[in-house]
């Protein structure tokens, strides 16, 4: 506790030791298998409550360890929550991490969480953000061990005047790792979203390989995200990759589906929908993938595009990009 998730590391990291007084411990025997479900939830009360729920993972060598950790609201009162989780995967540990964000419309929900990986690990991550006044997910790994990997995967989701930060940082520290980060963003109204992706190959981390993509959708011409994947590159044998996109529905896509019987709305929901589902296709914990569709089947009709008939596909009245 506290090794990897240091105080000295950050204002918040250090907000939430001072604070902590219990939490959630989860450790895998070597060689064993098993899932959780930690549910964190915030109830209305009279006056704003500050929680700083703090979790211990730790992953036994050769185990494998499926954690889904949810963070919701009961109520649309305003409260904050301040979040750290660390992992320590052993050496073939593999662990499949699912982040559940879905607060008060009025909360403020900072999340610090920090892995250390050992020799040949995997951890995949795969996040769903939506609802909260104020949100960030604020990750970093660390690839300490030879053939350790990372894939960190996300969806967001924002409207009205809510704001969404993705703050991601890998470290490879030893060589023959890999990393990937792939995030999506939906965004409408007046919305705001920020990703920020860093990926550092340390200099004796050759052999290494590391890929970065954050693709938004721009529904109104309110909306706007600001995208910075970077490389910070030390070592001189690696493979890496970033990139960023944002933009509006292409207005032939919408008028295609319109030709065919379709109205606005369905029209849209349909393309908000493929937008999506290649982050909720890829996720094996077919619950949590369950009540994604479900989510998205009841939520996105209401969502419309603004732009058609005055935007472009990209950079138009209905784009703002930074």
């Amino acid at each position: 506790l506290g090794r990897h998730a240091r105080p000295e590391d950050g204002g918040f990291l250090a907000l939430n030791a001072a604070f902590l007084d219990d939490g959630a411990l989860v450790v895998s025997s070597p060689g064993s298998a098993g899932a959780v479900h930690l549910v964190f939830i915030s109830t209305e009360q009279p006056v704003p409550q500050v929680t700083h729920p703090r979790v211990l993972i730790v992953a036994g060598e050769n185990s494998e360890l499926t954690v889904l950790e949810s963070y919701v609201g009961a109520g649309d009162g305003g409260y904050f929550t301040n979040a750290v989780t660390e992992m320590r995967l052993e050496q073939g540990a593999r662990v499949s991490h699912h982040l559940h964000l879905h607060e008060s419309p009025a909360a403020f929900h900072i999340g610090s969480t920090r892995v250390s990986q050992g020799r040949d690990s995997t951890f995949a991550s795969t996040s769903f953000s939506r609802g909260c006044r104020v949100a960030r997910n604020d990750f970093v790994v660390r690839l300490l061990g030879e053939g350790a990997g990372c894939d960190l995967r996300g969806l967001y989701f924002t409207d009205g005047r809510q704001h969404i930060d993705n703050h991601m940082n890998i470290e490879h520290v030893s060589g023959h790792t890999q990393s990937a980060q792939y995030f999506k963003g939906i965004l409408t109204d007046r919305s705001r979203a920020v990703f920020s992706g860093t990926t550092t190959i340390h200099e004796h981390a050759q052999k290494s390989e590391a890929t970065q993509a954050d693709k938004n959708l721009l529904l109104s011409t309110g909306a706007r995200v600001n995208t910075k994947p970077s490389l910070v590159i030390f070592a001189d044998d690696v493979q890496a990759t970033h990139g960023a996109t944002a933009g509006a529905i292409p207005e032939e896509q919408v008028f295609y589906m319109l030709s065919r019987g379709l109205d606005l709305e369905a029209a849209t929901s349909f393309l908000i929908r493929g937008f999506a589902n290649e982050i909720i296709d890829g996720i094996e914990l077919d619950g949590f993938r369950d009540y994604l569709d479900r989510y998205f089947e009841t939520s996105v009709p209401r969502f419309r595009f603004e732009g058609f008939g005055r935007a472009r596909a990209f950079g138009g009245p209905a784009a703002r990009v930074a």
